[in-house]
């Protein structure tokens, strides 16, 4: 499926009303395990988005005039595509984002399958409402419509994963989709344009275009005839896409990042809650918007708390994304590991102790991956509760400790930054984990767990986390506008 040009890069191009298009000019894509540039990746802009669009609205009314069996018939055909060439999507993922092939080929690619079969079944499954007003003969009931094209971003930290979970509610509701992933991973949703013809997906239903936020982001955001955006990703490219979007009235959908805290008390069961944190704080790098990044434990346990899980993340290994012993990668950039790095150094001037990880531990890694973005899993302790390493979004594998003495000592911390997108609490006294789980400012709270998810449930943050929400009937909500009929009779 991948096809190198003759050159030593990989070219992508954009994909519009079902053709590959090439491209002017590109953006270099590096490989974050050796550093080296391996992928030239269009450099849309305005032009680019106009085409997209149009082949969208083009085919719109054949698409959203399909029976919702019809369409659930290609999202399914789609998903077993993308299981057959599983390997070679798990393969591509770690290359281009820098997590482990194991991760890409356990987590990655089998949710992206999954993304399509679930919304492919959920979207059959909808009702509507009904109401008699037999005194005024009259009946009311509500029916719903795809809005039109919708305009979706996604990010690079789950890069197809995400995309699928915004394309598929998308097209499964009848709308038509111009979709732009991040320009540092784009080799997969190019892999996936592939498979769109063999699936049935009719040309422009799916159209995807490849380049910058300030760039093709900002003309599709920007677009008028583009009612709807579905975006993934920081929190201050949100704030400009809602100042962008502002003179339109679009409809918004915006999962932003996350600083999220565990709070641990001391009747907790500590193998299991040790075991799933490591996870929760290092899993893909850190580099996941639900990734545990503020650890609270009850002072009694505090101590025992410590020294357990510094020995547990001192074992989970980083290295060469092909090595299935290894739990991590690479990060995504250079610039991202500078940035990462930045925040070990800022706690280390403050006064913080680095147990293990940044400056600690040594990576031993091959002499052609010694210019990757590698960064062992690294624990501090000892910061004020105001550190801009404790308030701010660090998206590494950079985990917080503290201790508390109080039930609600621990939920003001928890609740005490700008962000409210998940939280996990462990304990073993039932009222314990419900009266803290309600107190929370989180869209997602897991107790004695981490990132069990129903996809049929709402899916997004409170506060600067985001606005709305997407899951089976969430997402089939944004992708449609409801209408109100009554009928006298």
């Amino acid at each position: 499926m991948l096809n190198h040009s003759e050159e030593r890069y990989l070219v992508l191009e954009n994909y519009i009303g079902g053709k590959f298009i090439p491209c002017r000019s590109h953006i270099d894509s590096f490989d974050p395990s050796t550093g080296e540039v391996y992928c030239k990746v269009p450099d849309s802009g305005k032009e680019e988005v106009e085409a997209a669009v149009a082949a969208a609205k083009e085919a719109f009314p054949g698409w959203s005039a399909r029976s919702p069996e019809q369409r659930a018939q290609i999202l399914n055909k789609l998903a077993d595509l993308i299981e057959a060439h599983l390997e070679e999507f798990a393969q591509a993922e770690s290359r281009d984002q820098g997590k482990t092939v194991t991760f890409a080929r356990t987590v990655d690619i089998p949710r992206t399958a999954y993304n399509f079969r679930f919304f492919a079944s959920s979207v059959l499954h909808h009702t509507t409402d009904c109401s008699q007003m037999d005194h005024m003969g009259c009946l009311n009931y509500t029916i719903r419509c795809p809005v039109g094209v919708a305009g979706l971003i996604s990010p690079w930290n789950l890069p197809l994963y995400l995309l699928s979970w915004k394309i598929a509610p998308a097209i499964a509701a009848g709308n038509t989709v111009v979709a732009k992933p991040s320009e540092m991973t784009s080799v997969t949703a190019w892999m996936m344009c592939k498979l769109m013809q063999q699936a049935g997906v009719p040309p422009g239903v799916v159209n995807i275009i490849f380049g910058t936020g300030p760039q093709a982001g900002d003309a599709l955001v920007g677009h008028p005839e583009v009612p709807l955006i579905s975006f993934t990703g920081s929190t201050a490219t949100a704030q400009r896409i809602t100042e962008r979007t502002a003179p339109y009235c679009k409809k918004l959908s915006l999962e932003l990042g996350g600083k999220n805290p565990a709070i641990i008390f001391a009747d907790a069961d500590l193998d299991q809650c040790i075991e799933t944190t490591v996870r929760s704080s290092f899993s893909n790098q850190g580099e996941i918007c639900l990734c545990t990044s503020r650890i609270y434990v009850e002072r009694s346990i505090y101590s025992k708390f410590l020294e357990r899980f510094v020995a547990a993340a001192k074992k989970w290994k980083t290295g060469l994304p092909s090595d299935p012993s290894n739990n991590n990668g690479a990060l995504i950039s250079k610039e991202h590991l500078e940035k990462v790095r930045s925040f070990v150094a800022l706690a280390k001037s403050e006064g913080g102790i680095i147990h293990c990880g940044e400056g600690v531990d040594q990576l031993d890694l091959p002499e052609r991956n010694r210019n990757g973005y590698f960064m062992p899993p690294t624990v501090i302790s000892g910061l004020s509760d105001n550190s801009r390493v404790i308030q701010e979004e660090i998206f590494g594998p950079v985990t917080c400790v503290s201790p508390f003495d109080t039930e609600d000592e621990a939920v003001s911390k928890g609740n005490g930054v700008r962000y409210g997108l998940a939280a996990t609490v462990w304990s073993r006294d039932v009222g314990k984990v419900h009266r803290v789980a309600k107190r929370l400012q989180a869209g997602l709270v897991w107790t004695n767990c981490w990132l069990v998810r129903d996809l049929n449930l709402p899916f997004g943050g409170m506060k600067n986390s985001g606005v709305g929400r997407e899951g089976g009937k969430d997402s089939y909500h944004f992708f449609t506008e409801v209408k109100s009929i009554t009928i006298k009779h």
